[in-house]
């Protein structure tokens, strides 16, 4: 019976830190009074990502990437299996999510070309300089081969706007896509949660 209990208790206890975790706001005081630059943040409601305009990206960044006239690149990290096997929510399985989260697996970066700004993106305004390590941080999660380039999956986007590359890393409860996002954001000097696994806690430190 006990052991029951404490099983219960783990996603309980794992919920409850991440809520306290994710309200604690990290660089709150390192807010430049020059912002010359704004980047966005997009959610589907549980995924977050790191929006740039296109002439903000750092040529290393976007060297190897697939691109035509866009003018926006949002930039996402996460679970193969999850990413590849759940196009919607509606394919989600509980092997796949199990697997995502318990299993040690590879990680991709997912990379979707705008040629317009979605008016839902939450802004997001900053200054060269955190600008500068925003891109450096994306760039660093990728996968390159032995010639130096990013990894491509050659047509296993969802849409005609995007696609997948290889990244850095396992996904777990402990490192998700959002907490990918999350210490990008931090690691770049800008506002952003202690540590969460969720994309509202980052969302919200936005808000006016």
């Amino acid at each position: 019976m006990k052991f029951i209990l404490w099983v219960l208790a783990i996603p309980v206890m794992y919920l409850l830190i991440s809520l306290v975790l994710t309200l604690i706001t990290a660089n709150k005081n390192n807010v430049s009074l020059i912002t010359e630059k704004t980047i966005y943040l997009s959610t589907n409601g549980v995924h977050l990502d790191i929006v740039i305009p296109v002439s903000d990206v750092d040529d290393a960044l976007k060297k190897g990437l697939k691109m035509k006239s866009e003018t926006y690149l949002s930039f996402g990290w996460g679970d193969e299996n999850f990413y590849l096997n759940t196009p919607t929510w509606n394919d989600l399985t509980f092997k796949t999510a199990f697997s995502a989260m318990f299993l040690k697996g590879n990680a991709l970066m997912h990379v979707t070309r705008y040629s317009g700004k979605n008016p839902k993106w939450t802004i997001v305004n900053l200054n060269e300089k955190q600008l500068s390590k925003l891109n450096s941080y994306i760039l660093n999660a990728f996968q390159f081969d032995t010639d130096g380039n990013k990894i491509i999956l050659e047509n296993k986007g969802y849409a005609f706007n995007d696609d997948f590359y290889k990244a850095k890393g396992s996904y777990s409860i402990i490192k998700t896509c959002n907490t990918w996002a999350n210490s990008a954001l931090k690691t770049s000097g800008l506002k952003s949660c202690f540590w969460t696994p969720f994309d509202f806690g980052i969302i919200n430190k936005y808000k006016n």
